[in-house]
Parts: C-alpha cells; structure tokens; sequence
C-alpha cells in the first residue's frame, strides 16, 4: 500500500512538472504588458526600456511598457494585483509600494506579501538630494544650518508619497534634527524639473533625472544617499560623510507578477531578466544612468522585499508619517 503511495505521488510529481515544463516552453504566446510605477524620464522607466530591445528577442514577443503613476506605486501595482495571474501582464515596483507603503496607509489598494510573486530584483539605486543654485548653501553643511534657522520653511520634493526618495527625505530630516515641508510629486523627473525652474529650493531624486544639469552647474549636488560616492559625481560626498554617520538610503525596483502565476512562468522570466540584466552593454548603460544592475533569483528578492519592509516600518513609525 505505501509503496503503491509512494508511486502514485511520484508520478503525480512526475506529471506536474512535465506540465510546468510544457507551460514553461510555450509562454509566451502573445504580448506581455509591464507596469512601470513611475512616469517616463525616472530610472525605473529608463531600465525597462533597455531591457525591451532583448526580451522581445528572446521572448520572442512583445513586451509593452505603460506608465501608471501615482500614490507611491499603489495605483500602478493595483492594476497588476488584479490582472490575470498568466505572466502577461508584469509591474515595475520600487521600496515604496512593495516595502513601505503597508505602515505609512491605513489601507492599501493589495497585500504586497500575498498579492505579487516576485520575479527578480532589476536594479539598486542610489538618490542625490538636489538644490536650486540660486539658494544659498555650497555644502550639506551650509544646508543643514540654514535649515536649522529656519525650521518648517524650506520645502524638498521628492518622488512621490511611500516611495523611496520620500524616505531618504524623512531618514535626512530626523538623522540632521531638522524640521522640511516635504512635497510629493508623480516621480523623480517632475520634482528635479521643479528645483530646475525655482518652483521648489531642494529635491530628493534619482541620478538619470538630475545629472545632465548637476554636470551643467544648474543644480547645486548636496550630497549622494548610498553609503558610497557614485563614479558618476565623484566629486559629490555622501550624506553619511558630512556629518551624519549611518545614513543609508539606496532605492531598489524590482519586477512581479500577480499571485498565483505559475511558477515555470516566473522561472521563464526570471531567466531571461536576470540575463539580460547581465548583458555588458545593457550594464554599462544601466551604470552611466547611476543604476546598478541587480539581478536575483525570485527567493532573494521575496525575502529581501520583507527585510526592507521591516527597516522603513522603523524610520515611518519614528516620523508619524501616515498617508489615509
């Protein structure tokens, strides 16, 4: 009897994964949609358009790229967590929506947890807090004392509500004892074209929407959020170097597909992700845009996705911050 079980289990085995195999080899059969969180002209925008050129090859169909922002990925990601749990339609989530956001709302449009499997973490990125050159200070220093001075007046942008540049914003406000009126916008790019036109004194953002007019002498470099300079401002110290020992805020995007999909799709796709994030030209594009590439299997990403969760529970609940 055990051992007529044991038969019946391992062919029952045996035959699962001949499907998964067979799921594997024919997807996909049609376009696959992929939901970036922020709008075009961010660094999460600018990665998967690198990547398209080869999935398309290598999928051998489409991959079409559609911009939903808003509420610090919640809206774009609630469309994925609805969507058919078949691999066709994917979304680009970064720390606010997959990490943060679950302890800075009441309530969430999804469960980052038990609503998306997790595909790959795609890239790590480091911010650059940015300010306008007519402002005043030359060094992070200068900027700390004159927010000091002037506690509650000035304003910083940042990418948007629950997203990671919003944490940097507030991790900078409570590590330097400074009081700023934090300003949200629909993702890095609008926030630095603000600094740009004076509309705002300083921003939090990602490196693709600042450096062309860092390099230009436009916008003044404060400091870098990662625990290292960047290679592509050498010259710009980071935060932790100018006085606030510690501070650490590097942003991260990743890719996931609507729970239940099964999992020879997201073996398929992490394949051919993780590949083509290894790809050297597709790297050093990624690095002279001020991203590293981060390719992962689908365990490390889930189990880095909680460890994040946990770090910025912390640094939200120490600010009061809650976004109802």
């Amino acid at each position: 009897m055990i051992i007529l079980m044991r038969a019946a289990a391992a062919l029952l085995a045996g035959s699962v994964m001949a499907a998964g195999a067979q799921v594997a080899a024919s997807f996909p059969t049609k376009p696959i949609h992929v939901v970036v969180t922020f709008p075009p002209g961010g660094s999460s925008d600018a990665v998967v358009r690198m990547l398209v050129p080869r999935l398309n090859e290598k999928l051998g169909q489409q991959v079409v790229v559609d911009n939903r922002p808003g509420a610090g990925g919640n809206i774009g990601l609630a469309v994925v967590a609805k969507a058919p749990a078949d691999g066709y339609t994917l979304g680009v989530g970064a720390a606010g929506a997959l990490a943060a956001n679950v302890t800075l709302y009441a309530q969430m449009p999804f469960d980052p947890v038990k609503d998306f499997k997790p595909v790959t973490l795609l890239a790590a990125i480091p911010f650059v807090i940015i300010g306008h050159s007519s402002l005043g200070p030359k060094t992070q220093k200068e900027l700390v004392a004159m927010a000091k001075a002037q506690p509650g007046k000035l304003s910083i942008g940042h990418g948007g509500n629950g997203t990671a540049m919003h944490l940097s914003a507030q991790l900078f406000e409570q590590m330097a004892d400074v009081k700023l009126v934090e300003v949200p916008y629909k993702g890095s790019g609008p926030a630095a074209l603000d600094v740009l036109a004076g509309q705002i004194p300083l921003a939090v953002v990602d490196l693709p929407s600042a450096l062309q007019q860092i390099k230009a002498g436009k916008l003044i470099a404060y400091a870098v959020t990662s625990p290292q300079r960047l290679p592509m401002l050498p010259d710009v110290p980071t935060v932790a170097e100018q006085g606030l020992a510690g501070y650490d805020s590097t942003g991260w995007f990743g890719l996931v597909a609507p729970a239940g999909t099964p999992a020879a799709v997201i073996t398929r796709l992490n394949a051919e992700v993780t590949a083509a994030l290894n790809d050297n030209e597709i790297k050093t594009n990624m690095r002279n845009l001020g991203v590293e590439p981060a390719p992962s299997t689908a365990e490390a990403f889930d189990a880095y996705i909680r460890s994040e969760t946990l770090k910025w529970a912390n640094v939200i609940k120490t600010a009061g911050t809650r976004l109802d």
